[in-house]
């Protein structure tokens, strides 16, 4: 089993829209220490379309969350990270599904809702593809869907702020 997942954490990020410009904060990693503690968070961030968690954990997976009023969304982009990480796991059992029998490359999928910025601008297809893709780390995932939504910029300086 991998190591306690807030001691792995990359870093933490959440997105929002204000008063019609991109807004990004690091967290402290200690707010993604598990999912209840990452939501309590992020409803407190909401803004004009609620807000976006990005999370991305010892290079080897990310998870997304989207909070919009009572409304809680969630993407992990590798489903066998399940099999090593508790956080990972905890969103498998958010969305009710079962943890993958052991980490198998060829089981590498992504679980939870593809759909989960569609309304801002990428299609769960493109999402899917972007998870599917091996040879990118979680943060360079990441990294793209702020690009492909347009706040590419300020999801930059919030992780730089997070890293150091």
């Amino acid at each position: 089993m991998a190591e306690d997942s807030s001691t792995a954490i990359d870093f933490a990020v959440v997105t929002y829209l204000e008063e019609g410009c991109w807004r990004a904060s690091s967290l402290a990693t200690t707010a993604a220490r598990d999912l209840d503690t990452l939501v309590r968070t992020l409803r407190q961030m909401q803004g004009d379309i609620g807000c976006i968690g990005s999370v991305s954990v010892d290079d080897d997976f990310f998870i997304l969350v989207r909070v919009v009023g009572d409304e809680v969304r969630y993407l992990l982009s590798d489903v066998t990270a399940a099999t090593d990480w508790p956080l990972a796991r905890e969103v498998l059992d958010e969305l009710a599904l079962p943890v993958p029998i052991e980490d198998d490359e060829e089981q590498a999928q992504p679980a939870g809702d593809l759909t989960i910025v569609a309304d801002l601008g990428m299609a769960a297809m493109e999402m899917g593809a972007l998870c599917d893709d091996l040879d990118l780390y979680p943060d360079e995932m990441l990294s793209k869907i702020a690009e492909r939504l347009g706040y590419g910029p300020a999801f930059q300086r919030a992780v730089e702020a997070s890293v150091g």
